[in-house]
């Protein structure tokens, strides 16, 4: 939650977006597992897994370390999903022989193709959902779209900065 300074108020919109936001992720995860074989994800991965290998076809090559950055995960949360994932031969690991947080990780051709599924499961479902959308919402949608790029951008950025008044709000 946005720690917001005690002289200000709340923006509507961004209350607004947050909460679409969150109802929008739940529903593609919920779907996603509905999508599923037997309601499971492509390769039989938990969206922890699936968003951590996105992240790395995002950014091959990179350490642990700077994976749980990105990730805004424990590094312990991370090394967990690294060890699982390179038993299922989806993430190979180089270096770091004598210093473990010189390794980096990069997808295995197994790993990229379930990363491939996960996308084209996601994109199964936005079409499905849009195509049921009437033209007004359709185009809505449409108009919205570098705003949306734009804000997509604002919020990573946000995420990459130490002190940027992002935490649980003072009460």
């Amino acid at each position: 939650m946005v720690a917001v300074p005690a002289e200000a108020h709340p923006d509507p919109l961004g209350l607004e977006i947050a909460d679409v936001v969150s109802r929008l992720r739940r529903a593609m995860r919920r779907a996603a597992r509905a999508a599923g074989r037997d309601g499971t994800l492509p390769g039989g991965l938990s969206v922890a897994q699936l968003e951590l290998l996105s992240c790395l076809a995002d950014n091959p090559g990179t350490r642990p370390g700077q994976l749980a950055r990105m990730l805004r995960l424990a590094p312990s949360s991370v090394a967990t999903l690294v060890y699982g994932l390179r038993r299922a031969g989806l993430v190979s690991r180089t270096g770091g022989q004598l210093d473990r947080r010189t390794a980096s990780l990069k997808l295995t051709a197994e790993g990229t193709a379930v990363v491939g599924r996960w996308q084209e499961v996601n994109e199964r479902i936005l079409q499905a959902a849009i195509t049921s959308l009437g033209p007004a919402s359709r185009g809505a949608l449409a108009a919205a779209l570098p705003g949306l790029r734009e804000l997509s951008g604002a919020v990573d950025a946000l995420a990459d900065e130490p002190s940027a008044g992002i935490g649980p709000a003072d009460s």
